[in-house]
């Protein structure tokens, strides 16, 4: 998987820049894009991205019985990750996160963010109740203000989680350093770096709000 690992502005971000990502970036970028092809499209890039978010996971041999021969291979130690879904638009990322760990446990932290103070307001919060022993993988399309993501993760921290990962479609500048500046032991991967926010806090040049595109409320 082609990424560019942290560098000196933004310590903890991944950025996958293999070309199969970035093809299908593209066309959830683009305006024509229907509802059914948005939806299929970021399940795949949820998919490739999730290789990226689970690089260190532990692993231990076990000894098994090849056709061939005995050997010790590896597999992955420890309980099973479990998936933070920001609703709502996280959740159309969960089908392709869950094609790569079928295993994962589930839970779901509803916020949306209010248009005047693009402050997060929760509603909904369903952890499961050994989440601080698993690595967590909190999962949402846009990482634009960055408060979203930050609320999350204090949830999740309240808990006594210590291993999270943020993995997000795109991200924005000020959500990174937001992220940084609250969670600096948090790592994030992502597909693209944008440009900036614009006036209304959308990521720029983006793909329009993730979650209209998804469930189709444009």
């Amino acid at each position: 998987m082609n990424a560019t690992f942290p560098n000196a502005e933004f310590p903890q971000l991944t950025v996958v820049t293999h070309p199969l990502v970035q093809h299908k970036l593209t066309w959830l970028r683009h305006e024509d894009t229907n509802t059914e092809q948005f939806r299929n499209l970021l399940r795949e890039v949820s998919q490739l991205l999730a290789y990226e978010a689970t690089r260190g996971l532990p692993t231990e041999l076990m000894r098994i019985r090849t056709p061939v021969t005995e050997m010790q291979s590896p597999v992955i130690s420890g309980k099973k990750p479990c998936l933070v879904s920001i609703l709502r638009a996280g959740n159309g990322m969960l089908d392709g996160v869950l094609s790569v760990l079928p295993l994962a446990k589930v839970g779901h932290i509803g916020l949306y963010r209010d248009h005047d103070t693009l402050q997060p307001v929760e509603y909904y919060l369903k952890l499961p109740t050994d989440i601080a022993e698993r690595h967590v993988i909190v999962v949402d399309p846009m990482l634009a203000t960055g408060n979203s993501a930050v609320a999350a993760i204090d949830h999740v921290k309240e808990t006594g989680c210590t291993q999270i990962t943020l993995l997000c479609l795109l991200a924005a500048p000020e959500g990174v350093r937001n992220m940084q500046a609250h969670h600096p032991d948090v790592p994030i991967v992502t597909a693209a770096l944008d440009s900036h926010l614009n006036e209304h806090g959308y990521i720029v040049p983006g793909l329009g709000d993730a979650g209209d595109r998804i469930f189709g409320t444009m």
